[in-house]
């Protein structure tokens, strides 16, 4: 297969003086020394082979670095803020980091079109943070560093990728690793006769006992993995990804670029947090390190294969900054297998709601996390104007309010609408301290606004105006500052990490707030059993807490709020409403992500309304689909 597909190329682009083609993935990348080729030769090609194929120039008809930068930096005006430019002679390309890609990139790529016929290297344009961000620095670096050896990885993958099946796909099935009747380490196997393909690899980390996926059944093999696909950058859908690479795991993660980023933000914090706590990590930053550089990025709808029999497209899911629901198509029309993720199928301040359109659907597996007959949530209007309310009588009191929020996702939704809070004159004009992971995962919202909400894409894209900046918020800058802030007499709001109370500077603020009845807890996301944050909400008002190594107890006098509606998941009418609404309608459905009495309720609704077949499978279980 490879080698025919690699002639067909070579014939039909006969006239381009092909030197080398390689495979940077599920992408063919053609070295010529002729890259003036006809377009529509390239384009009924890669109609004909249905595959994605990209002229580069040979490097031996590269322009020198120094004038190939002249011409950038002579041809873009001070306005595109081009921050810097990386060469990288081994594939050809140049990497532009701008703060405003628009004007580099053109409409419809035309600039970018007329830069590479005058420099001949291939610019690839990165949106440049307005904030300054390591996390976004060390996966760039990660990227790039090590370029030789990522050109054999991704090679050797397209290999891989397009050699020719052995036999017919035979039997498909999914096995339950993790994250069935429970919420928590999600991992799914889909696996047929000739692929092995893992959704998600969480980690539950509310539980010491079961924390990981069952990697240790017969059906799980390392070695075996065709592809990894992430949904989304939580823990509890990539926390044990270093872990495999540990263990020389060496199969492509396939996700979205801001699920990257923020993937690598939290599963350093993840190994941090435990140092800190006394606990063994069960990876190394050397670990993510590995896990980052087989990374392969998509787009949402950019339709790639990841096995000679399956190909991959990501959708959005509405869940936090670059979540996917993930689209597998097996064989040729075979079956095909629709993954939520997480899922929040309204629209928020932050993002657009979850896709509900496929080509095909024979089988969808769906989260359900507030899919019990009880979680009902209210309107998201009503549930802002109760944290108004909320905000305004503890300001009123001179009070605090603590807002625990996940850095991703629930911080920036708090963010986008307090600053319009307090634009508005809906809240008072009080210090917004933003503590823990917020301002790292902010950045990495500002350098993706097309995977944000419609109305904030063009607030920050069209009218210059972006409420991550906003001069509201205040960053904290550690320990001392915390103490400062909490021992001042005047009112403020303060959103930290973690959203649970499993640590982080919310449960310091916690421990130095909650014996003041004038200050306020609010909770506006899911605690997981087990959890601080949960116990609390359960009614638990004596604390034990750790001060300078003793163990003391602490009373709740400060309020405690949880306020229903901010929720990153679709609550039980919405899970509905989006099983009713995708099209096309799924034979079988299989529930995920939920307590084990959520999962069998919403299991039943299913059955009842769709008249499909349902399953709410325990850990271990293995589902036959074909």
């Amino acid at each position: 297969m490879v080698r025919e597909l690699l002639s067909k190329i070579r014939d039909t682009l006969s006239d381009a003086e092909i030197t080398k083609i390689l495979f940077e993935g599920p992408e063919i990348i053609v070295y010529a020394k002729n890259i003036d080729v006809d377009m529509s030769k390239l384009r009924n090609l890669v109609k004909k082979i249905k595959k994605r194929v990209e002229i580069r120039a040979d490097p031996s008809i590269l322009p020198p670095q120094e004038e190939a930068e002249r011409i950038i930096k002579e041809k873009f005006p001070k306005e595109a803020g081009i921050r810097k430019i990386k060469f990288l002679p081994e594939i050809s390309k140049v990497i532009i980091e701008a703060e405003r890609p628009g004007l580099i990139i053109g409409k419809s790529g035309t600039l970018l079109r007329e830069l590479k016929k005058e420099i001949k290297w291939t610019p690839e344009i990165l949106r440049a943070s307005l904030i300054s961000s390591r996390t976004i620095d060390a996966v760039r670096y990660l990227t790039y560093s090590d370029i030789k050896k990522r050109v054999k990885f991704l090679d050797k993958l397209g290999r891989e990728i397009h050699k020719k099946s052995k036999e017919k796909i035979s039997w498909i099935r999914v096995a339950a690793l993790g994250g069935f009747r429970e919420v928590g380490r999600s991992a799914i196997l889909i696996q047929t006769n000739e692929s092995n393909v893992l959704l998600d690899c969480g980690v539950n980390v509310a539980s010491l006992q079961n924390a990981f996926p069952f990697f240790n059944v017969p059906e799980f093999r390392i070695e075996d993995l065709d592809a990894i696909v992430i949904s989304h950058a939580h823990l509890d859908h990539c926390g044990s990804l270093p872990y495999l690479y540990r263990y020389q795991c060496d199969a492509p993660i396939y996700c979205t670029a801001p699920t990257r980023e923020l993937m690598s933000l939290l599963l350093i914090d993840y190994i941090e947090v435990a140092y800190k706590g006394g606990k063994e990590a069960p990876f190394s930053k050397e670990d993510i390190r590995k896990t980052i550089r087989h990374v392969y990025t998509l787009n949402y709808g950019e339709v790639t294969d990841i096995a000679p029999n399956i190909r991959l497209t990501l959708y959005n899911a509405g869940h936090i900054l670059g979540s996917g629901i993930i689209h597998l198509h097996i064989g040729e029309g075979l079956h095909n297998i629709v993954y939520t993720g997480d899922l929040k199928f309204s629209r928020t301040r932050l993002l657009n709601p979850a896709n509900c359109e496929f080509h095909r659907v024979e089988t969808l597996i769906i989260e359900s996390t507030y899919g019990g007959k009880e979680d009902v949530q209210p309107p998201r209007q009503k549930a802002e104007e109760e944290l108004a309310r909320v905000i305004n009588e503890t300001i009123k009191s001179k009070g605090k309010v603590l807002i625990p929020a996940n850095a991703v996702g629930r911080a920036q939704e708090l963010m986008v609408l307090l600053d319009d809070f307090i634009r508005r004159d809906v809240v008072e004009n009080v210090p917004v301290y933003l503590d823990g992971l917020i301002w790292e995962a902010t950045a990495i919202h500002t350098i993706y606004p097309e995977f944000l909400s419609t109305p904030l894409q063009s607030s920050i894209l069209r009218k210059n105006k972006n409420p991550f900046l906003s001069e509201f918020f205040e960053r904290v800058g550690g320990s001392d500052e915390r103490k400062e802030i909490a021992e001042s007499k005047d009112p403020c709001i303060i959103i930290a990490t973690s959203g649970m109370l499993t640590g982080g500077p919310s449960v310091e603020y916690l421990r130095w707030l909650a014996e003041d009845a004038k200050n306020s807890l609010v909770f506006v996301s899911y605690q997981a059993q087990g959890t601080l944050g949960r116990q609390i909400q359960d009614g638990l008002r004596v604390l034990t807490m750790e001060e300078e190594g003793k163990k003391i107890s602490i009373k709740m006098e400060m309020k405690v709020h949880t306020i229903k509606g901010f929720s990153g998941h679709a609550d039980r009418n919405s899970l509905l409403k989006y099983v009713s609404k995708i099209v096309p309608k799924p034979q079988k459905v299989i529930i995920c992500h939920g307590e084990s009495q959520k999962c069998l309720e919403f299991a039943s609704a299913i059955r009842s309304m769709l008249r499909a077949e349902t399953h709410a499978p325990k850990n271990l279980e293995i589902i036959r689909l074909r």
